[in-house]
C-alpha cells in the first residue's frame, strides 16, 4: 500500500510545564511511527496550556526539527479538556490519538491503538492496570472509575487514562469543555460510537510533578452528574423534569386529599404545617412539569433532522430511493 493510502494519524499532547519531556517525547513518537507500515503520522500537536517555563521554547525547537510537529499556545491555563478540543480542531488525521506529555504513556503502544480502531472500535481507551503513582492518586482514581462505570453502564477500568484513540467522527459529535475529557467514552457511547479498551504500559514520572490534587476527585463527581444528565436526557428533557414534577405533585396531592378528608370530618387544618407543605409540593411539581414542556419545545426542531455525525453507514443513493415507488407501480 502506498504511503498516501495509509490511514492518517494525528497525536494530541496537552502539556503544562513539561520543558524536560518535549524533545524526548517527540523523538520516541517519531521512532515508533516511522517504523510502521499500517498508518502514517501526519501531525504531532503539542498544546501548551499556560506553561510558565521553557515548554513553548522546546515546542518551537521541535517544530524546526520535524515539520510534522505543530504547536499551539493557549493564552492561559484553560484546562485539559479545552486543550484537547483545540488540538482536535487542528488535527487532520483520520484517527486522533491523545496522550499525556509527562513520558508516562509509552509511544510504543501507538500501533496497538491504531490497530484497535481499524478493527472496528470508534474510541479505544487505555487502561493502566499497573500504575506507578502514589497511593493518594491511585485510590481516588480507582473509586472514581468504579462509580463512573456503575453509573454510566460502560465497563471501562480507567476513565482517567489520557492515552486514547478516536475516529475523527467522534470529535464531530462530542465537544469538550470544563473537565469533561475524562468522560469522552461516556459521551461518545451516548452518540452510538463503539467503545473499546486496551491495557497499556505505564511508566513512572521522571520529571516534574502531577498537576492534579485532591479537588480533582470532587470535580469529577460533579462532572459525572452533568454527563449523565446530558447523555440520558439531552433529547428528552421532559422526562427528567416531568418525572420529578409528577412525583412531587402526586405527593402534594395526596397530602391535600388527606387533609381535605379531615376537614370534611370536622377537624381544623388551617394551622397545620402539613397544609403548607402540600401546597408547596403541588406548586413545585407544576413548575417542573411546565419547565420540562418548555425544554421539549426548545429542542423539538432538532428531533426531525438528526445530525449527520449520528449516521454510522449509508448505502444506496437518493436517486434510487426516489425511483423505487415508480418501479413498483409499473
Amino acid at each position: 500500500m502506498s504511503p498516501s493510502a495509509l490511514p492518517r494519524v494525528s497525536i494530541i499532547v496537552p502539556v503544562m510545564n513539561e520543558e524536560h519531556t518535549i524533545t524526548r517525547l517527540a523523538d520516541e513518537v517519531f521512532a515508533v511511527a516511522d517504523a510502521q507500515d499500517r498508518f502514517r503520522l501526519v501531525g504531532l500537536h503539542f498544546i501548551d496550556d499556560g506553561s510558565d517555563d521553557e515548554t513553548w521554547a522546546r515546542i518551537l525547537a521541535a517544530t524546526h526539527a520535524d515539520p510534522r510537529v505543530r504547536g499551539l499556545r493557549l493564552r492561559r491555563n484553560f484546562g485539559k479538556a479545552t486543550a484537547l478540543q483545540v488540538g482536535a480542531d487542528e488535527a487532520e488525521g483520520d484517527i486522533v490519538v491523545t496522550m499525556d506529555g509527562d513520558l508516562q504513556d509509552d509511544p510504543r503502544e501507538l500501533p496497538r491503538f491504531v490497530a484497535a480502531v481499524l478493527a472496528g472500535d470508534d474510541v479505544v481507551s487505555g487502561w493502566k492496570r499497573t500504575r506507578h503513582d502514589p497511593l493518594g492518586k491511585t485510590l481516588p482514581s480507582k473509586l472514581f472509575n468504579t462509580i463512573t462505570a456503575w453509573a454510566s453502564g460502560i465497563r471501562l477500568h480507567d476513565f482517567n487514562c489520557g492515552y486514547k484513540a478516536y475516529r475523527r467522527e467522534v470529535f464531530e459529535s462530542v465537544h469538550l469543555y470544563g473537565e469533561l475529557h475524562r468522560f469522552v467514552p461516556v459521551l461518545a457511547h451516548a452518540c452510538g460510537f463503539r467503545i473499546g479498551e486496551l491495557e497499556v504500559t505505564h511508566h513512572p514520572r521522571r520529571f516534574g510533578h502531577s498537576k492534579y490534587g485532591a479537588r480533582r476527585f470532587l470535580r469529577g463527581l460533579l462532572d459525572l452528574f452533568t454527563v449523565l444528565t446530558v447523555t440520558r436526557y439531552a433529547r428528552k428533557p421532559g422526562h427528567l423534569f416531568g418525572a420529578g414534577g409528577l412525583l412531587l405533585g402526586a405527593a402534594g396531592g395526596g397530602i391535600l386529599a388527606w387533609l381535605s378528608a379531615l376537614w370534611l370530618l370536622g377537624h381544623p387544618i388551617g394551622e397545620r404545617p402539613l397544609l403548607q407543605l402540600g401546597v408547596l409540593l403541588v406548586l413545585v411539581g407544576v413548575q417542573l412539569l411546565m419547565f420540562g414542556l418548555l425544554a421539549e419545545l426548545m429542542i423539538s426542531r432538532d428531533r426531525d433532522s438528526p445530525a449527520p455525525a449520528l449516521v454510522r453507514e449509508r448505502c444506496g443513493t437518493k436517486a434510487a430511493a426516489t425511483r423505487a415507488p415508480a418501479a413498483a407501480e409499473a
